[in-house]
């Protein structure tokens, strides 16, 4: 029995019995006042909209008071359209591009640009490579809140794409438990239970446990998964509320992507690989297992102060053997008469992470000049520790296998030895601040956001070969202001810097400049419908500097193996339009539409493979007639991408003609419909990719590999 397996046994019998049957809500006195006078936000939502939000700023701004675009996933929207893993559940934000290169390796991009900010309630480290590795499931989050543009005084570095901010289940004072089962294509099988409840007057509990295993349309890929949370909360006084708790994730696949499929021939025509077509050997691997621990107090000080201490601790483990498909010849490239010419290149891969994030803050309100202003002031600290290495096989000639064409490649090759080559990382990073921001009120109706964030970022350590010292500092500014033209629409303007120390490597293998730039963003919202529904409208402008752009595939002298390099690209801008609509549009119709619209600028590759166009909808209802049946559709659109691949070599007769690839623009419509049998039970059907579109995922690689087909799945609930 694995180690998530007997938490998630003991997390179920220490919580079922007594979650069920203790009292509700208004018999707890101590818990209730601590939670009103805190302003604890994580149960106020209806429906596909959410009025406040946990991720732009530690003052208590409701999304239309804040200086910038917010947008959020309710859970209702996570219910409805299955969006059980944080992929699929990020693609269907406002703005959010989900750039899937691999099957267990995600990048993000957001107005153009990466976005590397990830956090877990308000907490967690830039990701330095931009990636999530494995598949994150959603079952421990209530929400999942998303600020548009730069977010240095809550984050104080990154891109200035957006932040994404993963909002935990917490406890709830009503008892209640539920448990759900799910079946769907390629026998994908999934059971997620939830418990929560008070266990005494001042104590709460809740657990979440999720088994979920699946195959895949692609050739030889399956994924299983384990989730085990448990979180409580504890009020000691009526004005202190102290939440704790651990959560482990376990994500095995097997026959997973490292790299993809290489997207043309020799002479530059495309190769059109049927969509099921995996590269991966029959033994490949990628095992991540994250374990997470947190607590978190907040104390009502006085009628006006707050303070708040939160510490969270991440440990990674991540295991793999992989296997990627190269060409060692780029002039003569993929034979486009005999589909020869590429050869394996299989490694093994282990990384281990250790990180560490504080925060502590102190906000408040005061009275000056004739008006009440709002202020916080606060400390963090992070560390991030981590050790990863790789094997080859240069010997027995299994290492470098040649490959036969892809279209009969069926991953029988035999296991390299991977005792060759030792590289590797020992890498220790640090990160402290000090921030502040203030909320001015310059009138009744407008008001003045001012602060800033001072970074000192170290590092130290050997990665492949190359030193990577580091000791920088920035100061990151942040102004912004807002002005209520009614009760229902506010105006407003924001500006903020952004800065990000870059571990990514050129053609000599050293280090990239750090990444800088500026964010600027001016816009609208006004509640509609009697504050049913919310409109965002937004221009936003952006420059980045020193902005990594993949320059190829070079010899590591290290290795002795092929890697992808970079080049610093100079001056890239993005600057465009953002609007969203949410909440209940009509009478029973509740959901989210939104657009996005912008141009990148200064770089070609960039602006190529960027989708600067998409529309993401999502719409259910709920018939008057018939309250138990609802239905609904989704519709994720984006424009064409492409990239330039290089130019045909020299032994084909179009000789120097530039290589390039193409998708064309497209869009994904997906349906879901919903019975409630009871109060207890409910059936949900999810329908996705109807018209069976075939897309690539993503060009940000030479490589890429191709979305799902259609595909069906049914949900059964239990609400006990």
């Amino acid at each position: 029995m694995n180690a998530v397996s007997r938490v998630a046994i003991a997390v179920s019998v220490a919580l079922s019995a007594p979650a069920i049957a203790a009292p509700t809500a208004p018999e707890l006195p101590q818990t209730a006042e601590a939670i009103e006078r805190l302003q604890i936000t994580g149960e106020r939502q209806s429906g596909y909209l959410v009025n406040d939000q946990d991720s732009a700023s530690k003052l208590p701004l409701s999304i239309k008071d804040t200086p910038q675009t917010v947008s959020v996933i309710s859970a209702e929207k996570l219910k409805d359209f299955a969006l059980n893993d944080i992929n699929s559940a990020v693609e269907y934000s406002a703005t959010v591009n989900v750039e899937q290169v691999e099957t267990d390796r995600t990048y993000f991009s957001s107005r153009g640009f990466e976005l590397t900010n990830i956090q877990t309630d308000g907490l967690g480290l830039n990701h330095d490579y931009g990636t999530t590795t494995g598949r994150v499931d959603a079952a421990l989050y209530e929400r999942i809140e998303i600020v548009h543009g730069a977010n240095g005084v809550m984050t104080g570095v990154g891109s200035p794409a957006a932040t994404v901010n993963l909002i935990r289940k917490k406890p709830t004072s009503a008892s209640q438990a539920s448990i759900s089962t799910m079946l769907g294509s390629w026998q994908a099988k999934r059971v997620e239970a939830d418990v929560s409840g008070a266990l005494t007057d001042s104590w709460r509990a809740r657990a979440v446990l999720v088994a979920d295993d699946r195959e895949s349309y692609l050739d030889r890929y399956a994924t299983n998964s384990q989730v085990a949370y448990l979180v409580m909360d504890y009020a000691p006084t009526t004005s202190t509320l102290i939440t704790f708790g651990y959560s482990e994730h376990r994500n095995d696949s097997d026959g997973n992507l490292w790299g993809a499929l290489t997207l043309y021939y020799g002479d530059g025509t495309p190769t059109n690989f049927a969509r099921e077509t995996n590269i991966s050997a029959n033994w490949s691997y990628w095992n991540v297992t994250k374990k997470q621990s947190f607590i978190d107090l907040e104390s009502q000080l006085s009628d006006r102060w707050k303070l708040r201490a939160a510490y969270q601790r991440t440990r990674t483990d991540e295991d793999s053997q992989l296997f990627y498909t190269y060409l060692p010849d780029p002039a003569t490239g993929l034979d486009p008469q005999t589909g020869l010419g590429l050869v394996g290149y299989a490694s093994e891969y282990d990384y281990d992470d250790k990180q560490d994030n504080f925060d502590l803050y102190l906000s408040g309100n005061f009275n000056a000049f004739g008006g009440d202003h709002e202020v916080v002031f606060g400390v963090s600290h992070a560390r991030l520790d981590f050790i990863d290495s790789s094997l080859y096989d240069f010997t027995t000639g299994n290492g470098f296998p040649a490959m036969p064409r892809l279209e009969d490649w069926d991953g029988n090759t035999p296991l390299p030895s991977f005792t060759d080559g030792l590289a590797g990382s020992d890498i220790n990073t640090e990160q402290q601040a000090f921030y502040s921001q203030a909320r001015f009120s310059l009138g009744a109706d407008t008001k003045l956001l001012v602060g800033g964030r001072w970074n000192e970022f170290t590092a130290e350590g050997i990665g492949y070969g190359v030193d990577r010292f580091r000791d920088e500092q920035k100061f990151i500014p942040y102004f912004g202001v807002t002005h209520a033209l009614s009760d229902a629409t506010t105006v407003y303007a924001s500006y903020t810097e952004t800065f990000k120390a870059q571990n990514l490597r050129d053609r000599n293998f050293e280090l990239l400049p750090a990444l800088t730039g500026e964010s600027a963003e001016i816009g609208l919202k006004t509640a509609l419908l009697g504050d049913k529904a919310l409109l965002s409208m937004a221009y936003f402008d952006i420059t980045q500097r020193n902005l990594a752009v993949s320059d190829g595939t070079v010899m590591n002298p290290n290795t002795n193996a092929p890697e992808v390099v970079y080049r610093a690209a100079d001056g890239v801008s993005s600057s465009g339009f953002e609007i969203e609509l949410s909440g209940e549009l009509l009478a029973g119709l509740q959901g989210s539409i939104a657009a996005t619209s912008f141009d990148v600028d200064g770089d070609a590759l960039v602006e190529n493979y960027t989708p600067e166009n998409l529309f993401r909808s999502s719409l259910t209802y709920q018939f008057e007639q018939l309250a138990a049946l609802k239905v609904g559709a989704s519709f994720l659109w984006q424009d064409s991408t492409s990239r330039l691949q290089g130019l045909v070599g020299p032994s084909y007769a179009n000789a120097g003609q530039p290589i390039i690839t193409e998708q064309g623009a497209y869009g994904r419509l997906n349906l879901m419909a919903s019975y409630q049998f009871s109060e207890q039970l409910m059936l949900t059907l999810n329908a996705n990719n109807v018209f069976d579109k075939t897309y690539l995922n993503s060009l940000l690689w030479a490589q890429g590999y191709y979305g799902a087909p259609r595909n069906f799945s049914a949900s059964l609930r239990y609400q006990f």
